[in-house]
């Protein structure tokens, strides 16, 4: 086990006069990856506003928000941050804009590529120094020509074999305005992404099938259905929504899938995935809604879900956390949420839980499982403290939840030894050795 800090350019709170001791700026961690060499890529947010600028003209005393990717060395000392999402002051515009549900996945060739709603791509160079290429999907109510859109993927996972199992968007979906997460698909064995390449996606399913106010101009031709891009009636049946209602018989149902969401497909191998779908969200309570960890394979065919979830005492909607996180060299699955964690394997079969109402797995309430890395360990960052927990995952998974107490019990003795190291304040752990990249 590893207790990595999650830190911030001191540079870069310098320049704003960001004092820690003060209200109105908040840090948030979206995401991490790995790369099998040990590095990790740690996705972040930073901002602060506070209604009316304290009495400055001054750009450094004024709001901001940036993202932030720090990567950490296999010794998990920083060594390079690149900021993004506004200009620093005296800087010029950022070659990237700040979105949100940003992920990030570390391609075969090393490059680390950015996704976002509703389908931007960047693709960073491995030191975080150089955007290599993008391709922009912009925000509107409808698509609209002539803005230079040329979208890749809202989000992208990565198979032993360097398939891409991505998510993209549609407009035109039900009576919905903007462009949605609509689409599963992967690209080809031995197809990249890169400068100057942009890989076909083979679509595998649908979430929803809803598209009568679809027009000509609502596909995209990299996403495609047998030969044709995908668009209207061209694409994989029955949706998602289809088939888990009537996989759980609540065809009609409030409470069933119509207008069900879904969230970042996880590789569980090369032919197989999981896709988290959720119900409606209403305004009342949400516990006990229908959601469901769908297994579907390369071809499109829905095997089955993630079993052994109850649908309130292990209910997702209660913090929304939705994420599933996959090993695809070992085939096992893993989720996080305020109830428990869990593990399957690749047949679906639930082979261990941790409830948080247990003792020694009380503090998972605490954290967010953000990824699983190539050497099998689980990605783990505390939402207040800031700190990536990395938790090695046994061969057996009967063992699984006798690692993770162990990880909670030394958690506590690794942060103290990191707090007289970096002396944070108020969480936010300041580092002025990474070199700091403004893209």
């Amino acid at each position: 086990m590893t207790l990595l800090p999650i830190t911030a350019p001191a540079s870069l709170l310098d320049v704003h006069h960001l004092d820690p001791e003060a209200g109105g700026w908040g840090f948030r961690v979206d995401h991490a990856v790995a790369t099998a060499a040990g590095d990790t890529y740690v996705l972040t947010g930073l901002r602060r506003y506070r209604g009316r600028p304290a009495g400055s003209a001054e750009p450094a005393e004024q709001d901001f928000g940036y993202q932030l990717i720090t990567r950490h060395g296999s010794d998990g000392k920083p060594t390079a941050t690149a900021v993004f999402g506004q200009a620093v002051p005296g800087g010029g515009t950022s070659a990237i804009p700040e979105r949100d549900a940003t992920t990030l996945a570390v391609l075969p060739d090393g490059a680390i590529a950015i996704s976002s709603n509703p389908g931007s791509t960047h693709l960073l160079s491995p030191d975080l120094d150089e955007v290599l290429a993008s391709w922009p999907m912009s925000w509107g109510w409808k698509r609209e020509q002539g803005l230079g859109d040329d979208p890749f993927a809202a989000s992208i996972a990565v198979t032993p074999a360097g398939r891409l199992l991505c998510m993209t968007s549609e407009y035109g979906l039900s009576n919905w305005a903007g462009a949605h997460p609509n689409i599963v698909a992967v690209s080809e064995p031995g197809t990249t992404l890169g400068p100057g390449r942009k890989p076909v996606l083979r679509a595998i399913a649908t979430l929803d099938a809803r598209t009568d106010s679809q027009s000509d101009t609502d596909s995209y031709a990299h996403v495609r259905y047998g030969d044709e891009p995908v668009g209207r009636g061209n694409r994989p049946s029955p949706s998602l929504t289809e088939a888990l209602s009537e996989l759980t018989g609540t065809s009609g149902s409030l409470y069933g899938y119509l207008d069900a969401k879904m969230t970042r497909p996880a590789a569980l191998g090369d032919d197989l995935f999981v896709v988290p779908v959720f119900g409606k969200i209403y305004r009342s309570t949400n516990r006990g809604q229908e959601f469901s960890f769908a297994l579907v394979d390369d071809r499109g065919v829905l095997r089955g879900r993630l079993g052994g979830m109850h649908l309130r005492e292990d209910s997702p909607f209660t913090g929304f956390d939705f994420t599933v996180v996959a090993d695809p060299h070992r085939a096992r699955a893993f989720h996080l949420n305020r109830y428990g964690l869990y593990a399957w394997n690749a047949d679906g079969v639930l082979r261990a839980r941790m409830s948080t109402a247990e003792k020694p797995f009380k503090p998972l309430v605490h954290f967010a499982l953000l990824e699983c890395t190539p050497a099998g360990e689980l990605l783990l960052a505390h939402r207040k403290q800031h700190l990536l927990l990395r938790v090695s995952v046994p061969q057996d998974l009967d063992d699984l939840a006798p690692a993770v107490e162990a990880a909670l019990k030394s958690y506590g003795r690794e942060r103290t030894a990191l707090k007289k190291q970096y002396a944070p304040v108020n969480w936010l752990w300041s580092d002025s050795t990474a070199t700091v990249n403004h893209l």
